[in-house]
């Protein structure tokens, strides 16, 4: 059986499944693709062991996400949760706001596309049997394998400076802290990303997802989905 999730800020994608546990009575439970604690919504999630036989295959579905990104500065880990860095501006600080929505579009189209993204410091992509982010927290930086994602739209939904708001149609293994950096990168100013929320993953999309506070023992199983792996 399988479950979409609407996963809350604040909780790890593995906390969601803790708490399945809890309400199925079934310990063999898995998720496909998992959400930073500070992101929000999609997630698939497999109950009982023949279903998370199949989660390989939904980790490769494109995704969709909506993303706010704050302009003006960097972080360490391309998001909300790291350490501010120093800004290096290409762009004078007095003239950010002055960035109209005609200039961020057009640089957005440069995202567009097949293209070779470098995996985060801060993700837990493995080098050398060695989660990245481990490695990162001990001071480290290593060099990482750029891997081939594609960007099928991004749209820009508002821009109130210094926040952006974008929605971003993807492949597979899209890192969007990554994006969020390299936007504010070619905007001169830096970026990092402040919010982040999953709305599709392959055809499966968000409102039709439930909240874990509504599933109890007695109905989570009315919640049921039927899956298949075509987009």
């Amino acid at each position: 059986m399988f479950l979409l999730i609407n996963k809350p800020a604040g909780i790890t994608s593995h906390d969601v499944i803790l708490g399945l546990r809890k309400i199925t009575g079934e310990k063999t439970i898995g998720h496909a693709g998992t959400l930073d604690p500070f992101a929000t919504g999609l997630l698939i999630v497999a109950v009982g062991r023949e279903s998370t036989s199949w989660l390989q295959k939904f980790l490769k579905l494109d995704k969709e996400y909506t993303a706010t990104l704050r302009l003006g500065t960097a972080t360490d880990t391309h998001d909300k949760t790291g350490k501010l860095l120093p800004a290096k501006l290409s762009t004078p600080s007095s003239q950010l706001p002055a960035l109209n929505k005609k200039q961020i579009k057009n640089v957005l189209k440069n995202f567009t596309g097949k293209q070779l993204q470098t995996p985060p410091m801060y993700s837990a992509k493995k080098v050398a049997g060695q989660k990245l982010y481990q490695l990162a927290r001990q001071g480290q930086t290593v060099e990482r394998v750029p891997q081939r994602i594609t960007i099928y739209q991004i749209k820009l939904l508002s821009y109130h400076y210094p926040e952006l708001k974008i929605r971003v149609a993807c492949s597979s293994g899209t890192y969007l802290r990554t994006l969020a950096h390299d936007i504010g990168q070619q905007l001169g100013c830096g970026a990092y990303l402040e919010e982040l929320q999953r709305t599709k993953i392959g055809k499966y999309k968000l409102r039709q997802a439930v909240t874990l506070d509504k599933l109890t023992v007695n109905n989570w199983q009315k919640f049921g989905v039927k899956m298949g792996v075509t987009n």
